[in-house]
């Protein structure tokens, strides 16, 4: 299933251009972060306010068919405008090299979030420095197969 509706590509240049270079070859050129080689895999989503379709690049975190979705803003201490779009709209679309699939998105807590914050701590280890500098509780969704 796809989201319909008007895409609004990110005003940040380097998200544009990973999105565009990673959906333009059938995902597979674009999917690692920059010169890290640490995978990334698209997600699209509708937004909370204007209701047009999204994309971001997000760190690849996965566990048994499920992704982790991990809000740090790169350690600033306000979300990121996608956090506030799964929020409001949890269908989304993940693209993970050439395999794209519908899955629903919740935020999770307690026991279920530190596990996913530790499985994104090892795949990402720079989330451990965000934590400290972002001076907020960093969320974390969990992506599942399915619609809402």
């Amino acid at each position: 299933m796809a989201l319909e509706g008007e895409y609004d590509p990110s005003p940040m240049q380097w998200i544009r251009e990973q999105v565009e270079l990673y959906e333009r070859s059938g995902g597979t050129e674009g999917t690692t972060l920059w010169d890290t080689g640490l995978p990334v895999v698209i997600v699209t989503m509708r937004g909370a306010r204007s209701g047009r379709i999204r994309k971001v690049p997000l760190m690849r975190v996965e566990h048994e068919g499920r992704y982790a979705a991990v809000a740090t803003k790169g350690g600033f201490p306000r979300h990121p405008v996608w956090y506030h779009n799964l929020s409001a709209n949890p269908l989304v679309v993940l693209q993970d090299g050439p395999e794209r699939r519908t899955m629903t998105a919740r935020e999770v807590t307690g026991e279920e979030k530190a596990e996913w914050w530790e499985r994104a701590v090892a795949a990402y280890p720079t989330y451990a420095e965000y934590e400290k500098t972002a001076g907020r509780v960093i969320p974390v969704f969990v992506l599942e197969p399915g619609p809402v």
